[in-house]
């Protein structure tokens, strides 16, 4: 079960966000699955690939050519870990200012629940201060 865990997380990031196809969200996120970490609303998940497809296409819109590399996984039970960096650059608007054209590096990390060979519930917590600072729409101290 872990390292059927591990390849489902390595190719979510592969077919999801560097190969930016959305059906693959269908394939991997339960139809209920919660996604936390990636709204502004920390008590209310991204539910099941309805909810995260809008949250996937303004990403990916922001940040055409944006690469995921999973830098290292941990696998335990119906749990696994992958630890990520992001780059990209800076080219669309869907993050509500002017594209910057600037490329950004940030990292983070995704805790997901699999269940039947999918994604029943992820974690997640990406630096995205920090990613907002490179992008100069958040002051750094």
């Amino acid at each position: 079960m872990t390292t059927a865990n591990k390849v489902l997380i390595h190719r979510w990031f592969e077919e999801v966000w560097n190969k930016g196809r959305s059906a693959a969200i269908d394939e991997m996120l339960d139809r209920q699955g919660l996604v936390y970490g990636l709204t502004n609303n920390e008590s209310k998940p991204i539910v099941g690939p309805a909810e995260f497809k809008p949250f996937h296409e303004k990403f990916k819109n922001a940040f055409p050519g944006l690469k995921v590399a999973v830098e290292s996984t941990l696998a335990e039970q119906d749990l696994v870990c992958a630890r990520c960096s992001v780059r990209g650059t800076h080219s669309g608007e869907t993050l509500g200012f002017p594209a910057t054209g600037r490329s950004v590096l940030m990292n983070g990390i995704c805790v997901a629940r699999i269940k039947d060979g999918k994604i029943v519930e992820a974690w997640n917590n990406f630096d995205f201060l920090s990613l907002y600072q490179q992008l100069g729409a958040v002051k750094q101290l």
